[in-house]
């Protein structure tokens, strides 16, 4: 069983493309389950066709504990029988969040939701946040595997090497490792370019570039994956190609993050920081 984390800059895309990427995985054949680390509750529900699923720490609040919950009120099955938890958060202003990861995670553990015949878990992972409970699933050496979503702007880039920091960070003692970066094209100018540079400098590679086109919205607007929705679009082959890399992929690095003048250079020369700050001129 690989469990494998998606990190990035919030709104780059993390979710949509983690849910498309299991569809694909599903669709060959694997055997899947995603696990929401988000508050938001907003990582599993293209794979469920439905606006939200109840989270463990919204069915803890309503059961009085996490002890009186029952494995199937929190783990649905979707799409190629992808199955689904996620672990929510605290009432709004009240808590840690982090703290519904650590909670999340132990509860699926402990209730048998790790089958042995499980080929992928897939750790969806809130925002560029590495500390505290949101880096448990590499802090505990649960997720082995990491995978960063990025594109070819500013702070999804800063994201990026900040995660690969947090990597870095644990990769000695849990034996973390970084499986490649995946760009969720926003248009940018040079953006494969800049995108395959940053993957080289972090010691890695842009393991898929994915194109930016509206079928994607489309789908998500029906609640489904592009995978469900139109399987014959060219968009839902980028996808399993993507399933496809991430499936062999056996190139898993220690990453080497740039000091912020390294990056800010590296933005420079491809233009990005001018282009930016004339666009907010």
């Amino acid at each position: 069983m690989r469990q494998v984390a998606i990190y990035g800059k919030g709104g780059i895309g993390k979710s949509t493309t983690t849910q498309n990427m299991v569809a694909a995985l599903s669709e060959a054949g694997y055997k899947c389950m995603i696990v929401g680390c988000d508050p938001k509750a907003d990582a599993t529900r293209l794979i469920l066709n439905k606006k939200a699923q109840s989270t463990v720490m919204d069915m803890a609040r309503e059961k009085g504990t996490v002890e009186d919950l029952e494995i199937d009120e929190v783990l649905l099955t979707g799409f190629k029988g992808v199955r689904c938890a996620e672990s929510g958060g605290p009432e709004p202003g009240v808590g840690c969040a982090g703290r519904g990861v650590i909670t999340a995670i132990n509860f699926l553990e402990e209730n048998g939701a790790y089958e042995s015949d499980t080929d992928f878990v897939f750790y969806d992972v809130l925002g560029d946040v590495v500390c505290g409970g949101f880096a448990m699933p590499i802090r505990e050496g649960k997720a082995k595997e990491i995978y960063i979503v990025t594109s070819g702007e500013m702070m999804a880039m800063y994201a990026a090497n900040n995660i690969s920091r947090g990597i870095l960070k644990y990769a000695q003692s849990g034996g973390v490792r970084l499986g490649g970066l995946i760009c969720n094209s926003r248009k940018t100018d040079k953006e494969f370019e800049l995108i395959s540079e940053l993957a080289r400098r972090l010691n890695t590679r842009m393991i898929h570039f994915i194109p930016r086109d509206n079928q994607v919205q489309r789908a998500e607007l029906r609640k489904m994956t592009v995978i469900q929705y139109s399987p014959e679009h060219p968009q839902a082959d980028e996808y399993r190609m993507l399933a496809k890399k991430v499936s062999e992929n056996k190139d898993l690095v220690i990453p080497t993050p740039m000091s912020m003048d390294e990056l800010e250079q590296l933005l420079m020369d491809f233009g990005v920081l001018e282009n930016e700050q004339e666009a907010a001129a």
